[in-house]
Parts: C-alpha cells; sequence; structure tokens
C-alpha cells in the first residue's frame, strides 16, 4: 500500500502514520472520523505489540469528560437510568412518589421484602391526610392490601377448598383488625366464629381476654379495639400492607400464615382536642390450621390456631386494658434507652417488639 496522503499532496512516511494512530488511540482531538485501509493495517499490527493496555479497535472505553462531550455524558446517564427503571420499577415509584397523595399505590406484596421502605419527608399527619409523612400513605386500604396467593391442591383439600379456605382466613383478618365495631371496643363476634370451637385453650383464652385481660390473655394478641371513650379512628381508612402464604401441616391440614401490618390512625375522643394524631401501627403474623375433620375434632368453616404474634408501636405500655391506649401529648414515652423498633419494617422478623413488663419499646417512626 502506498503511504498516506496529506492535503497538499506530500506522503506521511510509516513512522508519522503510527505515531498518528497511537494519538489517536489515546484520545488525540485531530483523528480522522474514519480511517483508511492502511490505518487499519497498522492499527492491526499495532495492537499485536505489547503495549500499554491499547484495546482493539472496535472496543468502547468511555472517554475522559471534557467540556465538548458533555451531551454524550447526558446520553449515558441517562442510559443508566433507563435501565434502573427497567431493572426495579418499584424502587424507582418508591424514591420519587414519596407520600403524594396523588401517586399510585404500591404494588400488592407478593414476597416478604428484604429491606425497609426509605424514609420520608418529615410531615405531620392531618385530620384530612392521617397518613401523610408515613410510608403507608401509599399503600393500599383494607382488606385490598392482604395479598391472597392462587390456590393449589393441598393435603385434603381441592385447590377450589383451599381458594375458600383462603378467603375465610382474610376475612378473620378482617373481622379481627378492620371491622369497625370490634376497632370501637365490641367484642369481634364474626372473627370468634370462625376458629375452632373444640380448640379448648383457645375457648378459654377468648373467655378470659375480653373479661379480665392480663398479659397472658390478652385479646389484642389476636383483635384491634380502641376504647371510645378515650380514642376515636381519624376517617374511614385504615391502611394495612401484607399477605396470606400456605401449605401442608400436620395430618394433612392446609396451614395458612398471615403477616399484616395495620396502621390505625387517631386523635383523642374529648371535646376541644388539639387534633393531634398518632398513629398505632400493629404486625400480626397468625398460623392457622384448616384441618381435614376425618383426623381432627372441628366444625365446617372454622380453623385451628397454631400460634400468634405481633408488634405494636404507639399502643400503650403498662399493664394490658384490653385496648390500644395511644400516647397523646405528655403521656407517657419511652425514653432514650428503650428498645428501638421500625414498625414498618417487614423484612425483620415478629416478635423483635415483644418487651417486659412496663418496658416499652421507642418506633423510629409513626
Amino acid at each position: 500500500m502506498g503511504a498516506g496522503k496529506e492535503p497538499d499532496g506530500s506522503s506521511r512516511s510509516d513512522e508519522e502514520w503510527e505515531r498518528f494512530l497511537r494519538e489517536s488511540v489515546a484520545g488525540a482531538a485531530d483523528a480522522p472520523k474514519e480511517p483508511s485501509a492502511r490505518a487499519r493495517d497498522v492499527g492491526k499490527r499495532l495492537g499485536a505489540e505489547p503495549g500499554p493496555g491499547l484495546e482493539g479497535w472496535r472496543s468502547y472505553t468511555p472517554a475522559r469528560p471534557q467540556r465538548r462531550t458533555g451531551w454524550h455524558v447526558v446520553g449515558l446517564l441517562a442510559s443508566l437510568v433507563l435501565l434502573v427503571v427497567a431493572l426495579a420499577p418499584g424502587r424507582i415509584a418508591d424514591l420519587f412518589a414519596g407520600d403524594d397523595p396523588d401517586s399510585p399505590p404500591l404494588a400488592a406484596e407478593t414476597a416478604s421484602p428484604t429491606q425497609a421502605p426509605s424514609a420520608e419527608a418529615a410531615q405531620r399527619p392531618t385530620m384530612d391526610e392521617p397518613f401523610r409523612g408515613s410510608p403507608a400513605a401509599r399503600w393500599t386500604s383494607g382488606a385490598a392490601g392482604i395479598t391472597v396467593p392462587k390456590a393449589g391442591e393441598v393435603g385434603w383439600m381441592s385447590a377450589a377448598e383451599v381458594e375458600r379456605a383462603l378467603a375465610r382466613s382474610r376475612d378473620f383478618l378482617v373481622a379481627s383488625g378492620l371491622d369497625r365495631g370490634a376497632l370501637r371496643g365490641e367484642r369481634p363476634e364474626k372473627a370468634i366464629a370462625l376458629i375452632n370451637p373444640h380448640q379448648k385453650d383457645v375457648q378459654d383464652f377468648l373467655k378470659t381476654a375480653f373479661r379480665t385481660p392480663s398479659e397472658k390473655n390478652d385479646p389484642l394478641l389476636l383483635f384491634s379495639r380502641f376504647q371510645p371513650s378515650r380514642t376515636h379512628l381519624v376517617g374511614d381508612v385504615v391502611k394495612t400492607r401484607g399477605r396470606l402464604t400456605y401449605r401442608e401441616g400436620e395430618r394433612g391440614a392446609l396451614q395458612v400464615t398471615a403477616d399484616v401490618t395495620f396502621v390505625y390512625p387517631v386523635t383523642r375522643a374529648e371535646a376541644g382536642g388539639d387534633d393531634e394524631i398518632v398513629r398505632t401501627i400493629v404486625r400480626r403474623e397468625l398460623v392457622l390450621s384448616w384441618d381435614d375433620p376425618d383426623k381432627v375434632i372441628t366444625e365446617p368453616g372454622t380453623f385451628s390456631l397454631v400460634s400468634y404474634k405481633y408488634d405494636m408501636t404507639n399502643g400503650g405500655c403498662g399493664a394490658p386494658t384490653g385496648y390500644f391506649t395511644p400516647p397523646f401529648g405528655t403521656d407517657h414515652q419511652a425514653d432514650e434507652t428503650s428498645p428501638e423498633l421500625d414498625p414498618y419494617d417487614r423484612s425483620a422478623p415478629v416478635g423483635r417488639g415483644e418487651f417486659s413488663g412496663d418496658e416499652c419499646g421507642r418506633a423510629t417512626r409513626s
């Protein structure tokens, strides 16, 4: 091949071309836009020589940012943002949506979260926006926030029977944690009717809990209740987030696990208050067994309780009263040495908020 030509017709030597190509690879400003056949030939030869990490012609190495390449940097950043949005749209939505009431609700929870929700901007709740300033602002309301999985055949139950049992399991959560009468302190008869009446220890618990509540027999372990003479719910909405899961249990039973967080915005009941709003946050984990009537004494449409536990913040401390007693104003508050609990962290196990005696957990946010 002949040497490269200059604009005036003179020829470049091989040494000049090699120098020119080395500068081009290093990012020289006068590199030609389309190399000649000779340049490609020399480039291949240079690539075969040992050197300071030179890459092949078609490989891409981002150049150091310069003034004239600003739009290229913007394009690269935009591409990275689009990639993140494609891989994790829910996380991006969480970052930008905040607690704007016009923001879309979070997608249903179908698996255990891996971390707590991000921090929200510090904003006080109001009577019109009682969930303002909390992750619950984007949660779904009521029963719709409890995810029910697709049913399949398990143990002694067909897929259709499993579907009915899952629906009734959610009915129990609604009757025990969302029913307006139960929340006003009434006896939760609809919920109790779904519990196996032949499960003696649970029936003894129910008889005692509402009459003489104690640390061992506290109705709040299963039911959400507020004393209407002291506390009023704000509005008609309770925010929820959680899910049901199921597997085969003992003796071929359908074992359903419910893990649900309820957020109750409340205010003082007495007139002339300052409209202070407190959010009582309760997370319950219940394990229910839908037993084979040929193997366990039960009644149709009822389940046996395998276990139940809960975490609660802003619901009161001290001796059990059978009601949540949210702290208003100068009411008892946890001191700086009390154990901390993030009530919105659903990635942590339930029960980490079980404190002894009069000890009261300190919510990191509400």
